[in-house]
């Protein structure tokens, strides 16, 4: 269970659109400790709503690339609290079942071109992955399937994501996998 450092908000003492998205993810997950800490900063979990919707769900690139991609990100990161909700949303966009039971071999795996580009680019934002680049070859694997646009809205929309992974982690706001190759905070 996650142990912030910051002190959780009530309930009944969140915002009504807070107060929602904190039932779903007890609903779904068990845990909802992200709403809580997030509640402090309504303005800031509104920012994280509009960047979903205007850029995530909406945007250049097809939502299902973008899913593919975030799903990458949380099950390299090992954050349970994403994989809880990305694996449902993935499958709600139209990944398929056997490309997220086969993701770590997306390279051969039952994946288009367009997609393995996108998780190749994933591959270098995660966060286990201090030197990645977007170097030459990768770049020119991105431009066969994305324009300049499209390469900078997935490179976006992963910084994000990445971005609130490392926050997650950091404020111990999210149940982490086994396999999360973070370690757990020292009590103390």
């Amino acid at each position: 269970m996650p142990q912030p450092q910051l002190p959780r908000v009530a309930p009944e003492a969140m915002p009504e659109r807070i107060r929602q998205g904190w039932e779903r993810s007890m609903a779904l997950r068990g845990d909802a400790t992200w709403f809580e800490i997030m509640a402090h900063a309504p303005e800031l979990y509104d920012w994280y709503g509009e960047f979903y919707e205007r850029l995530f769900n909406g945007g250049r690139v097809e939502r299902v690339i973008k899913e593919l991609a975030r799903l990458r990100l949380s099950t390299t990161h090992g954050c349970r609290f994403c994989n809880q909700g990305n694996r449902p949303d993935a499958l709600a966009a139209g990944v398929k079942q056997e490309q997220i039971d086969r993701l770590d071999e997306y390279e051969s795996g039952p994946f288009s071109e367009r997609e393995r580009a996108a998780l190749a680019l994933a591959d270098q934002m995660v966060l286990t992955n201090p030197a990645g680049s977007l170097d030459e070859a990768l770049h020119e694997r991105l431009k066969r399937h994305f324009s300049p646009a499209e390469i900078m809205e997935l490179g976006m929309v992963m910084a994000v994501l990445t971005g609130m992974a490392k926050m997650l982690f950091t404020f111990d706001l999210v149940e982490k996998e086994e396999s999360c190759p973070f370690p757990a905070r020292a009590n103390g």
